[in-house]
């Protein structure tokens, strides 16, 4: 008898996508590989270092990011759709080997976008992989929309935050699902920052330089009085990241739900990671380790569907 193929459904979280690299590690180390890979935004980004065999080179990467080097790569620009125009995060791919075709990666990928005109789900099955990438973690209101095929594309949470279909229409018999939205609902506004930074308590000054830049000559002025205002949080009400941050949990969450109540993967893995912000993607050791974690209390219906 030939083994189940098996699909891995990498879910959408931003910054909480790192915990994926943990997953893939131990299930590795459990003698779990993943045949076919289907990932919606962050998780299009992990699921791509996967098949080109690059995850230990992203792994590396994301252990000793600090908060001054994820400001260097938001190339900040008003006039494409979004605050980030993602260049840099194409150069960072291809820095980092991650830039073959789809065709020919090591296993079946799709990356989960969603098109912005007509709000279908597209599956990226073919081309580039960085551009894959690059369309399915287009978050609207941070990171302008991708062109793709005469269509502009943005982010895959939108429509399917747990690519689980994917994976099946892939020729996955179990699917083992991601989902990174479990616990974030109810959290944001509680929690005190960890860190100096925090729930973007603080907007670092060059990202606010840079994004003042954008704005007209005649108006940098007054710019520079209401952007720190209208960015930062304060104790009497959200600042603009909050709103964004938590809107997007809410809608991925409420997606998530409906999405999985009429396709439920055989295994769901939930690592807890409320704690962790939208942009804080300098904590992805935690985030990792996590990931790590919710593998091994799971491995008991892991080796159920597996063996």
């Amino acid at each position: 008898m030939t083994r189940p193929r098996i699909g891995l459904a990498l879910g959408s979280g931003s910054a909480r996508g790192w915990s994926h690299i943990g997953v893939i590690e131990a299930l590795h180390e459990a003698g779990i590989e993943s045949d076919i890979v289907c990932g919606s935004s962050f998780g299009a980004i992990v699921g791509a270092a996967y098949v080109t065999n690059q995850l230990p080179a992203l792994k590396s990467f994301a252990e000793t990011l600090t908060w001054r080097e994820i400001v260097s790569l938001l190339d900040v620009s008003l006039s494409g759709g979004g605050l980030i125009n993602g260049k840099q995060i194409i150069a960072l791919l291809r820095r980092l080997g991650i830039d073959s075709t789809i065709e020919n990666c090591a296993k079946p990928y799709a990356a989960i976008a969603t098109d912005l005109e007509t709000g279908r789900e597209i599956w990226l099955r073919e081309g580039p992989i960085d551009e894959a990438v690059r369309a399915s973690i287009a978050l609207p209101g941070i990171f302008s929309p991708a062109r793709n095929a005469e269509r502009w594309l943005v982010d895959g949470g939108l429509v399917n935050p747990v690519p689980i279909s994917a994976c099946r229409a892939l020729g996955a018999d179990i699917v083992i699902a991601v989902n990174l939205n479990g616990d974030i609902m109810g959290r944001r506004f509680k929690a005190e920052p960890t860190t100096p930074i925090g729930r973007f308590a603080a907007v670092p000054p060059e990202f606010l330089r840079r994004l003042i830049d954008q704005v007209p000559a005649s108006l940098r002025e007054q710019a520079a009085v209401v952007a720190p205002k209208l960015l930062q949080s304060a104790p009497s009400h959200p600042g603009y990241f909050d709103v964004l941050a938590n809107s997007i949990n809410i809608m991925q969450d409420q997606i998530t739900r409906s999405r999985l109540a009429g396709e439920p993967p055989h295994v769901m893995l939930v690592p807890r990671l409320g704690h962790i912000g939208l942009m804080e993607y300098h904590r992805a050791a935690e985030a990792i380790a996590e990931g790590r974690a919710c593998v091994e209390q799971a491995m008991p219906a892991l080796r159920r569907y597996i063996q």
